[in-house]
């Protein structure tokens, strides 16, 4: 089936009871037992597992092209349980340079406090990846694409190639594009993770992470014992040799998961697949107001360093038409005229655009990091940040775009009469 059928239907059988053909929130925390020894359906605790999830895992992993997925209470949560599962003190990873602010804090402050090692790359580029792998210590290549904040678009398939050549897991973070503009499982993505908080819920209602497995990966390689070796935690169970292809899933779930308890909530479950149901139909509005409000931006006199990866300029362009065919995405960044007090005076100039540190909503979004997200910085800081002083960040919604270039358009009239009353 197509994308579009999976995201309504996949997963979400009608309730066998009463016949609801959408999902039920399974609001419980515990379940009845089959007599002693005996899993209600497999449903014990709603840490491990919840009907309502459990019903949103599986679509996300059919749109995704995995083999079955698994949700969290946020997507850090998501990061730091799958790490956890694959890797031990002493063990090595490869991150992107401009990895997510978050991303970035849980490799170096919590990661590498419990022995985690990393190295940045440039996550679009195959040789720098090449380059920081540590023969026989990496055990995880991590990517973002589009990345956050720079909007980097990584060469998947090449970065697979080198991450398996390495004997290494290759994690591709694919909030940003949403699997309806990228799968990249179906080019050598092991592992997917998502926070679903952004454009699978599409209406800041929920947080939630996701991680969904391919299948594909050989966990009995001699390199990953977490996953291959028997478990104490389960009697000695060896979960890559019991349970095959859903081996790092089963113990992702019954031991990390069931262990940390960074479990999603079954009704902010019910509203992400609330949003599966129209995420192609908002990816579809976002791009398209994406590309207008870069060609708008790209024309203005205050504005300069547009970041958008889908522009016929941008240097990711070649890999948005191979990895991203149906769009680059909806979040972009590009610098205001004037500095701190530019970026600051736009913000101030808006009003359809809603001032908040989000991205994926139907309505659209807008930051100066100088002033918000990256305000303890000063401005060399915030260079080799990647981030200019004036750097405004858009996360471009599903209005009307014309409503949404007359607003910017009002920002920059503050701008200039602000720079006019200096």
């Amino acid at each position: 089936m197509q994308f579009e059928t999976l995201a309504i239907h996949a997963g979400q059988e009608p309730d066998p009871l009463t016949g609801a053909v959408v999902p039920p929130i399974y609001q419980t925390s515990t379940y009845k037992q089959d007599g002693v020894g005996g899993l209600r359906g497999g449903y014990e605790y709603s840490r491990s597992a919840n009907p309502t999830r459990t019903a949103l895992e599986e679509c996300l992993a059919a749109i995704e092209g995995g083999r079955r997925g698994l949700a969290f209470a946020s997507g850090l949560a998501a990061e730091d349980t799958l790490l956890r599962t694959v890797c031990r003190p002493g063990d090595h990873a490869v991150i992107p340079g401009d990895a997510y602010g978050g991303t970035y804090r849980l490799f170096a402050q919590v990661q590498q406090a419990w022995g985690l090692t990393y190295t940045p790359a440039a996550g679009h580029d195959a040789d720098s990846v090449r380059a920081a792998i540590r023969p026989g210590e990496t055990k995880v290549v991590w990517l973002e694409t589009p990345t956050n904040p720079l909007l980097g678009i990584a060469d998947i398939a090449a970065i697979a190639s080198v991450a398996h050549d390495a004997g290494a897991l290759l994690v591709v973070d694919n909030t940003f594009a949403s699997p309806y503009l990228c799968r990249p499982i179906e080019w050598g993505a092991d592992i997917v993770i998502h926070s679903a908080t952004k454009f699978i819920g599409g209406h800041g209602t929920s947080i939630g992470g996701v991680v969904v497995e391919a299948g594909t990966f050989n966990w009995s390689n001699g390199r990953f014992p977490v996953v291959a070796d028997p478990s104490p935690a389960y009697h000695g169970l060896q979960f890559h040799e019991t349970f095959g292809t859903y081996g790092y899933l089963m113990k992702l779930r019954a031991e990390t998961l069931r262990d940390l308890g960074a479990a999603l909530a079954p009704f902010n479950a019910f509203l992400f697949l609330q949003g599966l149901e129209t995420l192609s139909l908002r990816m579809e509005r976002h791009v398209e107001n994406a590309r207008a409000v870069a060609a708008f931006l790209d024309s203005h006199e205050l504005a300069s360093n547009v970041t958008y990866p889908g522009r016929a300029g941008s240097r990711y362009r070649p890999l948005v038409e191979k990895y991203l065919p149906r769009g680059a995405g909806a979040v972009f960044s590009f610098d205001c005229a004037g500095g701190r007090a530019g970026g600051q005076s736009l913000i101030s100039g808006v009003t359809l655009w809603s001032h908040l540190a989000n991205v994926g909503d139907a309505k659209s979004l807008i930051i100066h990091p100088a002033s918000t997200t990256h305000r303890q910085l000063g401005d060399e800081e915030l260079r080799a940040a990647g981030v200019g002083p004036g750097t405004v960040r858009l996360s471009v919604g599903t209005e009307s775009v014309d409503d949404l270039i007359w607003d910017l358009e009002q920002g920059f009239a503050r701008v200039a009469a602000t720079a006019g009353r200096r």
